[in-house]
């Protein structure tokens, strides 16, 4: 008895036309009706992998990851410098089109920050350089200093303690490395509120105040330095 092939269902030219059509592997610039263009990797007519994409609006460019039609993984963002070529503006990770994980972002020249990203805003460990020459290096927040954290200014003075709301805030130290000192106390957006200056270096100091700081004797310095840190967070709560 011959054996009968059971002939192949057929599909609709509808499904071969649109397989055909969907956009996968790399391709070639893809323009869209907006005039933004994109030269890449594609899956399932999404872009997915690496490819560089550029907007119309504005020239700017990026190069990177992307994962189901958004900038997903490392990338580079740039903008036009004015002169003909880019100025790179962010360079690190980014997840669901938003900058996020580890990052460099250029705000001018001579300002910069670098350090964790969550969901476009500086969170996590990160050091900001400002175009002043002053350097903060700490934990941030919801794109502001939260936590602990230390600022160095030009001449060397810093401030090592505690922050909020991009302020200093809590129990904290600076240091007169200038004059020779060092203030511990707590502050309330950046004012000192209660504390004690003591000598630190001032014999090594570039120019050391020539007052002798005077020693008061408080009843118990501890307690009142408690009493003061305990008030600021009954306050901030």
């Amino acid at each position: 008895m011959p054996h009968l092939k059971e002939p192949k269902e057929k599909q609709p030219l509808w499904k071969d036309w649109d397989y055909l059509a969907q956009k996968k592997g790399v391709r070639h610039t893809v323009y869209s009706v907006n005039g933004d263009q994109y030269t890449g990797e594609w899956l399932d007519n999404k872009k997915d992998g690496k490819g560089t994409y550029k907007w119309k609006s504005n020239g700017a460019l990026f190069d990177g990851d992307w994962k189901k039609g958004k900038r997903n993984g490392f990338g580079t963002y740039s903008v036009p410098d004015g002169k003909g070529g880019y100025k790179k503006e962010y360079s690190g990770g980014w997840k669901n089109d938003m900058r996020h994980a580890y990052g460099t972002q250029f705000y001018t020249d001579s300002e910069y920050y670098e350090g964790e990203w969550y969901a476009d805003k500086r969170s996590g460990w990160g050091r900001m350089y400002f175009k002043d020459g002053t350097i903060y290096e700490g934990e941030w927040y919801d794109d502001q200093r939260n936590g602990q954290g230390m600022i160095r200014l030009t001449n060397e003075n810093r401030y090592e303690g505690s922050w909020r709301n991009d302020k200093k805030n809590g129990p904290g130290k600076f240091f007169y490395l200038t004059t020779g000192q060092v203030y511990e106390g707590v502050w309330n957006d950046d004012i000192a509120k209660c504390g004690t200056m003591q000598d630190f270096g001032r014999e090594g100091a570039p120019e050391p105040t020539q007052y002798k700081i005077p020693k008061v004797e408080l009843a118990n310095s501890d307690a009142v330095l408690q009493d003061a840190e305990e008030t600021f967070l009954q306050d901030h709560e």
